[in-house]
């Protein structure tokens, strides 16, 4: 049997060697530790080149590791006219070249509501996506675009956000950040076993139960306050209840990737493993 979920890190884990070093590296030594997908980190500026990207690829399928690629974190779908080509530019770039790299999935932060209601802002930022979809599929670019659930909220990335995108727009699913989810509304809510159903009931009546065999998510232990997120925390550090998540993942049926954005990243990330095989039964296929 092989697990439902692939587990790995968001970004390079912290103990790749210097050699050979960068994503390959970090895909060998993900793959040596007992993780099998990694979310690239291109959080700053997507500077890769073709010949890169194809020997990441060529590292990704030698070892059996899925890719995906966190895009640059200044993407803004409600960006004003002056700035929203450059936030596109920043997005296309990390869809095409991480297509390139055999990445299948491009997480991204939608944005900022700049205090403006959450229904006008869907109504530029769905337009604006779905032009980036139109010139994907026109490129063969074959890649999931994947707004991520921000943690704070005064930013573009509520649940119903992302379901909202997703559901207007083909290529396009959510990347369910459970820990920004749980920290969004301020109060420490979003954290049981019913909440967590229910939001996953709402999933598969809005996106189709196929969706729930394709999840991307992020987790991390979290800091929040009234306002939403601080930064993220070592589970252990945190009152993320993930017994809870992981049970209604399993009762749902989900299967997919789940990404760890724990600073402690390797570590948290198969604590995430072997707590999933028993919250699940699963075992690993020897």
């Amino acid at each position: 049997m092989t697990l439902s979920f692939k587990f790995g890190t968001v970004g390079s884990p912290s103990g790749t060697p210097k050699k050979p070093g960068g994503s390959v590296g970090a895909i060998e030594f993900s793959k040596s530790i007992g993780l099998d997908t990694l979310e690239l980190g291109w959080v700053q500026s997507v500077r890769v080149t073709e010949a890169t990207c194809a020997a990441i690829k060529s590292a990704s399928v030698e070892h059996g590791v899925a890719l995906s690629v966190h895009a640059p974190y200044f993407i803004n779908l409600n960006a004003n006219d002056e700035e929203w080509p450059k936030s596109r530019k920043r997005l296309m770039d990390a869809a095409h070249y991480g297509y390139l790299a055999g990445a299948t999935d491009i997480v991204f932060h939608p944005g900022s509501y700049f205090t403006n209601d959450p229904l006008e802002v869907l109504k530029i930022a769905i337009p604006r996506l779905q032009g980036c979809v139109d010139e994907l599929k026109k490129n063969g670019d074959h890649v999931t675009l994947r707004p991520e659930t921000m943690g704070k909220s005064a930013m573009l990335g509520s649940f119903e956000d992302a379901v909202a995108m997703s559901k207007a727009i083909d290529m396009v699913q959510p990347c369910l950040d459970f820990a920004h989810l749980h920290a969004r509304p301020g109060d420490g809510s979003m954290n049981t076993y019913d909440e967590w159903s229910r939001l996953l009931e709402i999933y598969g009546k809005e996106l189709g139960s196929k969706a729930l065999k394709h999840l991307h998510i992020h987790l991390s232990g979290i800091e929040y306050g009234p306002k939403g997120e601080k930064n993220h925390l070592p589970l252990a550090e945190a009152d993320l209840n993930m017994k809870a998540l992981f049970k209604a993942l399993n009762e749902f049926g989900c299967a997919g990737r789940i990404m760890c954005e724990s600073p402690i990243m390797e570590e948290d990330a198969m604590n995430m493993k072997k707590a999933w095989m028993k919250a699940s039964g699963e075992k690993e296929k020897k």
